[in-house]
């Protein structure tokens, strides 16, 4: 199992970035996908989430409005779209799978290695 974040960078105030996360080994559809991002100095935040069967999406409530989880099951690839990026949106922000293997009670959490977003001027 491996995920691969890219498209992170520096951006002004205002800006857009999208952030793909590629996944191998497992199928995103089957599993809930998530982003989260840690800044200097602060916990692990949970950005958005999509639930692996309905695709049902949720935003924390600091980026709600501004960002979008999604998913393209054919290139099993988690995209993150931001837009009116804000300084403290600055952080790394990392892909999470949450798998759980199918008839067992097994549940693994992946992780990428994560890529850095800088909102500056």
């Amino acid at each position: 199992v491996q995920l691969v974040e890219s498209g992170g960078g520096l951006v002004q105030p205002g800006g857009s970035l999208r952030l793909s996360c590629a996944a191998s080994g497992f199928f995103i559809n089957t599993s809930l996908m998530r982003w989260y991002r840690q800044a200097p100095g602060k916990e692990r935040e949970l950005v958005a989430a999509i639930t692996s069967t309905s695709g049902s999406r949720s935003h924390g409530d600091s980026v709600k409005g501004r960002f979008t989880i999604s998913r393209d099951n054919a290139k099993n690839t988690v995209y993150l779209q931001m837009n009116s990026l804000k300084p403290e949106d600055t952080a790394v922000y990392s892909c999470n799978a949450h798998v759980v293997v199918t008839g067992t009670t097994m549940e693994y959490d992946y992780w990428g290695q994560g890529t850095q977003v800088t909102v500056s001027s």
